[in-house]
Order: structure tokens, then C-alpha cells, then sequence
């Protein structure tokens, strides 16, 4: 009985918020707290003994928004600084027209989700995304196809190898967890997530394509060379968003078992400048050296812009962050514990990941809790050889995938920096992540039965 209020309590709730969000035009911020504070207060009347009293259900919810801000508050506001700088100064521009001129407007929207995929290893979905946004309206404008097609691909890129590839924390930590080989579970993790990207490459141009969200880029081409005579270079224009995701790659180098750059000094500064909101700051200062000299009077003002625009983002990004973690409090892994003896092989992690992710949003959280479960099992269940293990890793990944909506901070991410409405993500980046979790599971369970 439990397990059927519990699961009808996440859905209604889950109805409600799309409801008031699409259908009445409720801001996500008020609709997402409310709905977290009404889950706890009802959860709570339903079971007394579960500890969810009103003052514990208000303290959730903001220590819920401030978990996230703390993870990616400061990220989120040097990308945009980054970004508006970059749109402002034309580096966007000059980008954009270096990745054309390499692979052709035909091929941009591939160009986009391979960006991805080599930036989702190192950098966390979120953070790569922030980063990357810049590029992806700027190719959006100047290859005249929808900033959607460009987000939806930029965003299945970074997902697939955020949730299928160490070093990224869910991977590497399930790895742990489950014993399976880090190296393997590495190799085979980026074999995987190529059908990945290329199901939401094409999910990109089928359905996304179908949404039209115009570029928006301040000027033209054009104009901005009539405006500064000449634009920054490419290496230049490149540098602030370069920076960051070579200094986050080196920290998770560093952080690799057997400290591959030593254990003193070196390696400390290297962790350092490698935390993303390290990386980030740096960034920034080096985006306001393509500032040019007659421009350097609106740098305050460039900046302060960054820092309104990502106001709406942060509020949205942690009013999810309070609804996920009143969620994380309510007994859904033991809910789904009952799952793991119905003997369908690599399909029992997947569930159980894809059940735990619906629910509670945060990909990471799912990966390692469904670990967990899993990790005592594993023998029982035949998955003791080398491949078996890592099998069951990327299944667990793959059911983590399933699927990005209201509760994840991804989804806001990816939806506030593409200009979306909230119906066009759920579109784009719901579907899409969807259509990712269950190719990648039906490519696994077809090779588990060979292994």
C-alpha cells in the first residue's frame, strides 16, 4: 500500500507541475517550491512516524535550493557572463564560423553533439552546457537551423558520456561500487555512448527540427565587424571556453587511482584551478581580454548583464533542486528493492536506475543508489566476470538517462539557456533523453546475452 501512495503521490505531483507550468503559466520557481513543500506536508500527514513535519519539510526545501546553488550556483553565472561577453564582443561569431568552415553547415548539428560527447567526460552536464551555450546559438545563426536542434544535440552529447563514462562522478563512483574494472568500464563506456549521441543527433534533426527558437544573436556578422573593425581571432575566441574544460579535464586526470601526477603540490594546484568554479572564474577573465579597448568602458555593464540574465536560471535550477531532494527523503529505493529478484538480467538495474531517476531527478543520485542495491546482488544475479560488471554499470547509466523533466536541474539548464518554454523541452530534451536510455539498454541487453 505504501508503494502505491508513494509512486501515485510522484506522479500527481509530477501531473500538477506540468499542468500549472504549461497549462496555467505559473513560473517554475513558485510552481516547483510549492509542489515540494505540499509533497513533504502530505507525505508527512499520510506517515507521522516518517519524520517529515512541516519544519523539517521547510528546511528540505531550502537546504534543497542552497545543495544546488552550492554545486552549480557559481557556474551558471561565469557561463553567463561568459556568454554574454563572447555574443557582445563577436567571439561567438568568430566561433561559430571556424566550426562551419570545418565541417560544413550540413554537418553542424553533428558538430555540436560530438562537442558534447568529448566535453561530457571531463565536465559535468550542467557546467559543459553553460559553457558550451555560446556556440551553440552562434552556429544556430549562422547555419540558419533552430537554436533547438542545436541544444537538443549539444545536450544528448554531454549526457551520453556524463552518465556512461568515467571520470564523471556517477560512472566512476558505480564503477567503485560494483568492482568493475575502471579502464573497461572507460573503453566500452565511450564505445556506447556513440549510438548515444548519434540517437540524439537524429532525434535532433527529426523532431527537434520541428520547433522553431530563432538564434537571437545581438548582430550580425556584419555589423560587428562595421561596429570593431576586426573580430578576435579563432584561437582567441575559443580560449575562454578551452580554458575551462582543459583545467576540469586535468583535475579528473589527477583524481584518477594511482595519482598519475604525483601526490604533492603539483597535483593540489592542478585539483584547484580543476574545480569547474575555478575554471570558470578564470574564464571569465580571460573572456573580458577580447573586450576591445573601445568597448572597455561597457565591461561592468556586459558583466552585470550576465549576472540578471542567469537570475531566472539559478531561481528555476534550485527551486528543482528543493523538490528533488523532499523526494530523496521519501522511501523509493525500498519501494523498487523488490524488483531485483524477477530475473530479466541487465533490465533489473536499468528499471530500477530509470524508476529512481524519474522520481528523484539527479542522474548521480540514481547511479549510485541503484549501485548500491545492486553491488550485494551481483554475484547471485551472474554478473561476476569482468564485462558482466561493467555491463551492469551502463545499464544503471542508461537507466539514468530516462528521462531529464521537471525535477532535474539539467532540464532547466538546458531549457533557460535555449530559450525554450517549458512544452518545447519537455519536447526536446525530455524526449530526447528518453529515446537515449532505452537505445542504449536495448543494445545492452542484446549483448549481455552473448557474455
Amino acid at each position: 500500500m505504501q508503494t502505491f501512495l508513494l509512486f501515485a503521490l510522484i506522479i500527481l505531483s509530477v501531473v500538477l507541475m506540468v499542468i500549472a507550468i504549461s497549462k496555467l503559466k505559473l513560473h517554475p520557481f513558485i510552481v516547483m517550491t510549492v509542489i515540494a513543500i505540499l509533497v513533504g506536508l502530505v507525505w508527512g500527514l499520510i506517515y507521522p512516524d516518517s519524520g517529515l513535519t512541516p519544519a523539517v519539510t521547510i528546511d528540505t526545501v531550502k537546504s534543497g535550493f542552497g545543495s544546488i546553488m552550492t554545486s552549480i550556483g557559481i557556474v551558471i553565472l561565469c557561463g553567463t557572463i561568459i556568454g554574454t561577453i563572447l555574443e557582445k564582443t563577436g567571439a561567438a561569431l568568430t566561433m561559430a564560423n571556424t566550426i562551419l568552415k570545418l565541417v560544413g553547415k550540413k554537418n553542424s548539428v553533428v558538430a555540436m553533439g560530438a562537442m558534447g560527447y568529448v566535453t561530457g567526460i571531463p565536465v559535468f552536464c550542467d557546467s559543459g552546457f553553460v559553457v558550451l551555450s555560446p556556440i551553440s546559438r552562434a552556429l544556430a545563426a549562422q547555419s540558419n537551423t533552430s537554436l533547438a536542434v542545436m541544444a537538443t544535440a549539444l545536450s544528448g552529447g554531454l549526457y551520453a558520456t556524463h552518465c556512461l563514462v568515467p571520470p564523471t562522478p556517477g560512472p566512476i563512483a558505480m564503477a567503485g561500487t560494483l568492482e568493475a574494472d575502471l579502464g573497461l568500464t572507460i573503453l566500452i563506456g565511450l564505445i556506447v555512448s556513440i549510438p548515444a549521441v548519434a540517437v540524439a543527433i537524429l532525434y535532433a534533426m527529426k523532431v527537434s527540427s520541428k520547433i522553431s527558437i530563432p538564434a537571437n544573436s545581438e548582430y550580425t556578422y556584419e555589423e560587428l565587424q562595421k561596429k570593431y573593425g576586426k573580430l578576435p581571432g579563432a584561437l582567441h575566441s575559443f580560449s575562454p571556453i578551452l580554458l575551462p574544460i582543459v583545467l576540469i579535464a586535468l583535475a579528473s586526470v589527477a583524481a584518477f587511482p594511482g595519482d598519475p601526477f604525483g601526490t604533492g603540490a603539483f597535483s593540489s594546484f592542478i585539483k584547484f584551478i580543476g574545480k569547474p568554479e575555478v575554471a570558470l572564474l578564470l574564464g571569465v577573465f580571460l573572456a573580458t581580454s577580447l573586450i576591445p579597448a573601445s568597448e572597455k568602458k561597457n565591461t561592468l555593464t556586459w558583466v552585470t548583464q550576465g549576472v540578471t540574465d542567469s537570475a531566472a536560471i539559478l531561481a528555476i535550477t534550485g527551486a528543482g533542486g528543493s523538490f528533488g531532494a523532499i523526494l530523496k527523503l521519501l522511501p523509493i529505493a525500498d519501494s523498487v528493492q523488490g524488483l531485483v529478484n524477477t530475473g530479466i538480467g541487465v533490465l533489473i538495474p536499468f528499471v530500477i536506475a530509470m524508476i529512481l531517476k524519474l522520481a528523484m531527478g539527479a542522474s548521480t543520485v540514481a547511479m549510485i543508489t541503484t549501485a548500491g542495491m545492486m553491488a550485494p546482488l551481483m554475484a547471485s544475479m551472474g554478473f561476476t566476470s569482468p564485462v558482466g560488471k561493467v555491463l551492469v554499470v551502463l545499464a544503471i547509466g542508461a537507466g539514468s538517462m530516462v528521462a531529464s523533466h521537471a525535477n532535474d536541474s539539467y532540464f532547466w539548464v538546458v531549457s533557460q539557456f535555449s530559450d525554450m518554454k517549458t512544452e518545447e523541452a519537455y519536447k526536446c530534451q525530455t524526449g530526447m533523453t528518453a529515446v537515449m536510455g532505452v537505445t542504449i539498454i536495448i543494445l545492452l541487453f542484446i549483448v549481455s546475452l552473448f557474455v
